[in-house]
């Protein structure tokens, strides 16, 4: 970029015999402040250097070369949109300007243009067809649309982290392509990265908040998220930016009926219609199958409805099909090691509460992780120690026997000690071991 950056040196054209001396005074101050402008240039003080090119260009808006300068200019303080502008302005008043045919192309480039970026590098070696500096910057625009063709590819193959690496050595030539980053957001929330994605689309929207493209992929990270109400929010202010928006459209639809199929199937379950609410969470299941974390719970819920229906063998499988989805999903295992113990499968059993008691482990090996991941783990210890609370009050268990253990309802815990549960819903040393006098009524203990 220095080099296509580098600022122009161009003495003024000697005065014409017939010309005022006015006008001469005028072109003597604009090279005047063209040179100040070099200066602040050579000391990387761009931003100076900006305002006295501005001013030869206030005092002499004709010539080629102050516009060429400001690109430059512009181009070292990333501001490639208005840099654009400026080189084509340059080129516009004179078409044989060579720097200010590269600076078009580069600030194309930086923005994503590489058709247009090869088009300007062309030029150029029509102009100077030994130009090193185009002939390179004509290898890297070609680069960036390989890698688009190939990026579009696997969008549609849904190898999303191929699409991430071509994005990745794409953004390397084009830093200020809202598309590639949009795009690359977009795969890594459909990858799960969801902190990355954010960071993303934020960066984005801190320059551009009425983007659409970002507010659609910072909806999306919640919509994956199970945060499906702000989700909404997010998909409704992208389409007011943008009402034609493919994307955010279709997410905005499936969000809002996500949401509603969940709550009719957890009312159908208060309210006790239980092939209702089995049929409503299988409908709600069929709305988006890339929803982890929702369909997670949606598989839990309806594996509670299988249960109070005795399906008991179903209520294991959708519970499986919870946990495969969301490995630290605590509810979903200890609804599938109830459903173990009520139907006499007793190792099985034993595997999910280990799982639950592992759990505890993790916290304790992530005590020095970030602030994020500690308010994970927390999380998750959370729902181990109500996994606790409810088999060990029978008031509490019969109440997550009826269903109300649905995400909407939660437990109101109060104050637990880690060590205590454990100790008290895993015992001591040695081994494993359990008494069963009827379905629902054990006592289990492991080392």
């Amino acid at each position: 970029m220095a080099a296509a950056a580098e600022c122009d040196v161009i003495m003024a054209a000697p005065e014409g015999p017939g010309e005022p001396e006015s006008e001469e005074e005028t072109r003597r101050e604009a090279e005047s402040f063209k040179e100040q402008g070099n200066a602040y240039y050579a000391k990387k003080d761009y931003n100076e250097a900006y305002n006295y090119y501005t001013k030869a260009i206030d005092t002499c808006p004709n010539n080629a070369s102050y516009y060429g300068n400001r690109a430059a200019t512009l181009m070292m303080l990333g501001r490639f949109r208005e840099a654009l502008g400026d080189a084509q302005q340059s080129v516009r008043l004179d078409d044989s300007f060579v720097r200010g045919h590269l600076r078009e192309g580069k600030c194309h480039l930086s923005l994503g243009n590489a058709m247009a970026a090869s088009r300007c590098f062309q030029r150029v070696l029509e102009l100077d067809h030994k130009n090193s500096q185009a002939q390179q910057e004509l290898k890297n625009a070609t680069t960036v649309l390989e890698y688009e063709k190939i990026a579009e590819v696997d969008f549609e193959k849904r190898d999303f982290r191929k699409v991430v690496f071509c994005m990745d050595r794409a953004l390397e030539f084009a830093p200020a392509c809202h598309r590639f980053k949009i795009l690359k957001a977009e795969c890594l929330a459909l990858l799960g990265r969801y902190p990355e994605a954010q960071s993303v689309a934020s960066d984005i929207l801190r320059m551009d908040s009425t983007n659409a493209d970002a507010l659609y992929v910072r909806g999306l990270c919640l919509y994956y998220e199970d945060c499906i109400e702000k989700a909404v929010q997010f998909f409704v202010q992208a389409l007011r930016m943008a009402p034609d928006h493919e994307k955010a459209c279709l997410a905005c639809r499936n969000a809002k009926a996500l949401k509603a199929k969940k709550e009719d199937g957890n009312k159908a379950f208060k309210d006790g219609n239980y092939k209702l609410a089995y049929e409503l969470y299988t409908e709600a299941l069929g709305i988006d199958p890339n929803n982890i974390k929702t369909n997670a719970k949606l598989y839990c819920n309806r594996g509670t409805v299988n249960s109070k229906l005795r399906k008991l063998e179903e209520a294991i499988d959708d519970c499986t099909n919870a946990v495969k989805l969301d490995d630290t999903y605590i509810k979903a295992y200890l609804r599938r090691a109830q459903c173990y113990m009520d139907t006499e499968q007793y190792e099985d059993a034993v595997r999910d509460y280990e799982k639950v008691y592992q759990t505890e482990k993790t916290k304790d090996r992530h005590s020095g992780a970030s602030a994020e991941v500690q308010k994970e783990e927390e999380k998750k210890f959370k729902e181990v120690g109500e996994a606790f609370t409810i088999l060990s009050d029978p008031k509490k268990k019969a109440r997550y026997d009826s269903g109300q253990d649905l995400e909407e309802d939660g437990l109101n815990m109060g104050d637990f000690d880690a060590n205590n549960i454990f100790k008290a819903f895993f015992g001591g040393p040695g081994g494993f071991s359990f008494e069963a006098s009827g379905p629902g009524n054990f006592f289990f203990q492991f080392g």
